[in-house]
């Protein structure tokens, strides 16, 4: 299970990776030059994850987050997710977006068809 897993939005694994870290939100704002009244609303989820790459990585610098790790991914893949956003990493490679619409349908309890399903096996083989 990832660490995201146990988190069901970007604001409480946000706030859980800052309380890990234990720096407060005073100090974390300070690190971001971040508004606290603006991440205590990201954290308690009335307010959405920023959209701007720069900003997420500024947050997660301070947050001590190593990149490439998993919670590097995780706190960038729920902060698209949480905007309804498919990750831009994702969406560069021709081969996975190919792939979205039988993710979706697979996703909605409908089966992917046969071609669908050689295209991931063969997809996954070459990973």
């Amino acid at each position: 299970m990832s660490k995201a897993d146990s988190h069901k939005s970007f604001g409480e694994f946000f706030k859980s990776l800052r309380k890990k870290k234990r720096i407060t939100l005073r100090v974390f704002c300070l690190q971001a030059s971040a508004d606290p009244a603006n991440i205590s609303r990201l954290e308690r989820g009335t307010m959405p994850p920023p959209q701007d790459p720069d900003i997420l990585e500024r947050y997660a610098k301070a947050l001590e987050i190593e990149v490439g790790s998993d919670d590097w991914y995780a706190f960038f893949d729920l902060a698209a997710a949480n905007r309804g956003i498919i990750p831009k990493d994702l969406m560069s490679d021709r081969d996975v977006v190919e792939m979205l619409p039988a993710f979706f349908r697979t996703l909605r309890g409908q089966k992917p068809t046969e071609e669908e399903m050689r295209n991931l096996a063969a997809k996954i083989k070459r990973s």
